[in-house]
């Protein structure tokens, strides 16, 4: 399923469990379904693209580099993981669905939705008070959790870890927000400011829950659905292990699979192939460091290859109001994994670290 058939399904997914958890169809939805979630349904999809397109921005040169094949949310199928990369998933799609809900409301997309002004003309410190148009996080809080948290039916380690997760990434969009101010007073003297809270540009926010992705916590509890004889202790159990967790960390609990191999059951393709980058000045840490880390700590080499890449160029304005170019093409330098001589194959060194515990 490519990227553009996948986020109306995401949506669609969400929509349809909003009262029940059981699996209605699209119809069902449509004739029965509240009018205002129909209503949000248009930015609940932008949402979730906005984070799927961060995430594939925050893991673009990491070995798991958030394949489309990750990307869904339900767990009613019984086969979906709880890595440390799915807790981003969760995060950010979450942190998506409630930015763009929030910045909609701002804008005054809805008619039952505005700023938040609940703090209008209050005493926000020295010589400044609220005022503006600050925000309304908590309307795009309440909206994301009714769409996002509704996938999660169950009441079994996993689900309560997802749903933790997606708390986490609400809570990010709280904690990258900014305040700004304007200056009052005769003369531009500024003696008194009034101020607001915005929302931060969202590649503050995946990158603030990339942070959060290096640091999650493992949790060490059972994975099964619960029983319906024993659901009560399970709530128990489960509630006890999160009472030392912040409910603004990430959380897994399985370990991660070897992204260096291709694992076609779990639909990751390894390393080999994999573009990296090399020598380049305006490249970040992570970047400068790509070749290495999906390249030769996974067993292959890096192999040079020069491209031709047609772009446009000299372009020009012409009244009025066009602006052609010519199509220019350069050669480019471009570095990809490669197996070593002798056509072996990438090490598993997850295996090989098993075999010599054995041994």
């Amino acid at each position: 399923m490519g990227p553009l058939n996948f986020l109306p399904a995401l949506v669609l997914s969400m929509c349809c469990h909003v009262q029940f958890t059981l699996a209605w169809t699209v119809n069902n939805f449509l004739m029965t379904g509240p009018k205002a979630f129909l209503t949000y349904a248009s930015s609940v999809q932008l949402g979730a693209q906005s984070g799927i397109q961060e995430c594939k921005h925050q893991f673009a040169w990491e070995r798991w580099n958030c394949p489309e094949n990750t990307l869904q949310l339900s767990t009613h199928n019984g086969l979906r993981s709880a890595t440390r990369e799915t807790s981003f998933v969760h995060a950010i799609s979450a942190a998506g669905v409630m930015y763009t809900l929030t910045k909609n409301c701002s804008m005054g997309d809805f008619d039952n939705c505005g700023c938040d002004d609940s703090r209008i003309g209050q005493t926000g410190g020295r010589g400044w008070i609220w005022g503006g148009c600050s925000d309304n996080v908590a309307f795009g809080e309440k909206i994301s959790k009714q769409f996002v948290d509704a996938l999660e039916g169950g009441h079994d380690s996993r689900a309560s870890v997802n749903l933790h997760n997606n708390e986490a990434g609400r809570l990010a969009i709280k904690a990258t927000m900014r305040k700004a101010c304007k200056c009052h007073g005769v003369s531009g003297s500024c003696s008194i400011q009034t101020c607001w809270m915005q929302l931060a540009d969202f590649r503050e926010v995946g990158s603030y829950l990339k942070m959060k992705h290096e640091q999650a916590k493992k949790l060490e509890m059972d994975k099964k659905p619960a029983r319906a004889g024993n659901s009560a202790d399970n709530r128990g159990a489960i509630a006890h292990t999160f009472r030392s967790i912040a409910r603004t960390e990430l959380i897994y609990l399985e370990d991660s699979p070897n992204y260096c191999v291709k694992n076609l059951s779990l639909g990751y393709q390894g390393m080999e192939g994999r573009e990296c980058l090399k020598g380049s000045k305006s490249t970040g840490h992570r970047e400068k460091k790509s070749c290495r880390r999906l390249c030769s700590e996974c067993g292959l080499r890096v192999v040079e290859k020069r491209i031709e890449v047609v772009s446009s160029c000299n372009c020009k304005f012409h009244w009025c109001c066009t602006v052609k170019c010519d199509k220019c093409m350069q050669v480019v330098t471009k570095y990809y994994c490669a197996r070593r001589d002798g056509g072996r194959k990438p090490q598993n060194k997850t295996r090989r670290r098993h075999r010599e515990r054995r041994q």
